[in-house]
């Protein structure tokens, strides 16, 4: 092999876009690495966590805050409701749809998570200081259009 430099950061430095790719897989595996010590994986996780902070909603509600496929929602909700971590109910208001409620034993587990929440994003983002990760925030914030104030 050549004495040539790497190809990668060169790559990396002029396409933001390859560089975001790559980043977001590294923390998608240490995620989902993570999740192991949890005993929820990610989108349990995030499922849980929204039913705790703004109470019952219907699946396309989660699948669509949380940007999770419907059809992975449907999946993600059986496995939490076959571990009573969750419960589904007919939406009296339309039958077709159901709400989906954290129980209590569900509310355990991901608060017992959240504990482990940050540490393992020091982990993660170890390489910059509390002032590149409060920007690194705002941009992919600002780049998926999300409003934090609401």
């Amino acid at each position: 092999m050549t004495d040539r430099p790497a190809y990668f950061p060169r790559l990396a430095s002029e396409r933001t876009d390859i560089a975001l790719l790559r980043a977001s897989t590294l923390v998608a595996r240490a995620a989902e690495t993570h999740s192991g010590a949890s005993g929820l994986g990610v989108g349990q996780h995030l499922v849980l966590e929204m039913l705790a902070a703004v109470g019952p909603s219907s699946q396309q509600q989660l699948s669509e805050e949380l940007r999770i496929d419907r059809s992975v929602m449907v999946g993600i909700c059986d496995e939490l409701e076959r571990a009573n971590y969750l419960r589904r109910e007919r939406n009296p208001s339309d039958r077709r749809s159901y709400t989906v409620t954290v129980t209590d034993s569900g509310r355990a587990l991901v608060a017992e998570a959240e504990t482990l929440v940050p540490a393992h994003l020091d982990r993660v983002f170890a390489t910059l200081t509390p002032a590149e990760r409060a920007q690194l925030s705002r941009l992919l914030t600002k780049l998926l259009g999300v409003d934090r104030r609401r």
